[in-house]
């Protein structure tokens, strides 16, 4: 999104686009955007990292400005937890770096603690935001500066939100740069009480995405008039959302990360806000792309219950793991005649292919989609 917005402001823009965001993509990026005299072509260099090479890729390259989206529960076999992966970031941070953080993440917001050079964005109060927390887990249960009992004003989602702890004083900081409203059902999104965004994608969850984009550009000094055009309707190349059809029917493919529950929890969401009702079918076939594990305890965070919603009608639960899926919808009070069990992807995809008019929302990885859109006739191919 950066680079989209920077390149159409007549910025030119060197980025690790295929997503290779360890110490081998990062050189290869900078390498391939050189001159033999070893001095970078671009106006910008801009950099995705892995979060636990951050300290390795930046300990040679110290960037001018860092942006820290959020630090949610992933990968629990490889990243342990969030706090970990917090430790592990902190080592990649100088103190004459602008940190530019999400203020509405507790966590992420404790790098800023005091540092002066920190530039915020963030939510208002929403018209989507909850008052008691509609998660499965709280990670924003303790302060992460004194680990003492933490207050919430608003919940945006899980524990993304308006915090504050009465024992030590950690709150969320006020935001150069805002979404002041948000209307999902129309697909709009407000920026700093002035920019209205179009939605490719009317997920809250993505919103942040844009802000962050906003916010780095802002800083770059594009309008923002010209970022709100750039970035209405933008639909990344990434392969993240697809739209398809299968048969009469249409639907859209969500890429959500395994091991990341809070990932799978947006694109629920995004599912239950299908007014005129909708199919969901899940899928499960390989937890990893990179390294083997039969490790499932993180489909207990997801919360499914979200799905127990009279515009949901049928649920297709596929791959290798969906009996471990079966198992935890057994514990869900979604009505039993809703589920089906449909292991192998391609039989699910046959039962989908039928006569009805209802959309269909699939929801998988990275390491699964292809198994399914190999079934469906993908839009724009």
């Amino acid at each position: 999104m950066i680079a989209h917005i920077l390149t159409q402001n007549g910025k030119s823009v060197s980025w690790n686009r295929e997503g290779s965001n360890q110490i081998e993509g990062v050189t290869t990026l900078v390498l391939s955007s050189c001159t033999l005299g070893g001095r970078v072509k671009s106006d910008i260099l801009l950099i995705e990292s892995d979060e636990r090479f951050a300290r390795y890729t930046f300990k040679y390259i110290k960037p001018t400005h860092y942006v820290i989206t959020n630090l949610y529960r992933d990968q629990l076999t490889r990243n342990g937890h969030p706090e970990w992966v917090f430790d592990a970031l902190k080592d990649s941070i100088y103190p004459e770096t602008q940190l530019i953080l999400n203020a509405d993440d507790p966590l992420v917001s404790l790098f800023g603690w005091g540092k002066e050079n920190v530039v915020w964005f963030g939510a208002d109060k929403l018209s989507t935001d909850t008052e008691a927390l509609e998660s499965v887990y709280n990670d924003g249960a303790y302060c992460p500066h004194c680990k003492s009992p933490m207050t919430y004003s608003t919940h945006h989602y899980n524990h993304i939100g308006h915090y504050s702890c009465p024992s030590c004083g950690y709150h969320r900081h006020n935001t150069q740069y805002t979404v002041t409203a948000v209307d999902l059902d129309n697909g709009i999104a407000e920026l700093d009480g002035k920019y209205r965004i179009s939605l490719a994608l009317k997920s809250l969850y993505n919103i942040y995405n844009i802000l962050a984009a906003y916010t780095v550009a802002s800083i770059v000094g594009v309008d923002g008039q010209k970022i709100a055009a750039d970035m209405s309707d933008y639909v990344m190349k990434n392969g993240r959302v697809i739209t398809f059809e299968l048969g009469k029917r249409k639907g859209t493919l969500l890429t959500s990360k395994h091991e990341n529950s809070i990932s799978y929890d947006q694109s629920l969401r995004v599912a239950t806000q299908c007014k005129d009702g909708c199919d969901v079918m899940i899928i499960v076939d390989a937890v990893s792309r990179k390294y083997f594990t039969s490790d499932v305890s993180w489909l207990w965070d997801i919360d499914f219950e979200m799905l127990k919603s009279e515009n949901i009608h049928e649920i297709i639960l596929s791959g290798t793991y969906c009996n471990d899926l079966a198992v935890r919808f057994g514990y869900t009070d979604i009505p039993a005649e809703k589920i089906k069990i449909i292991g192998d992807i391609g039989e699910a995809a046959d039962h989908l292919n039928s006569d009805r008019s209802e959309y269909i929302y699939v929801i998988t990885c990275f390491s699964d989609k292809q198994k399914f859109l190999a079934k469906v006739k993908v839009n724009g191919e």
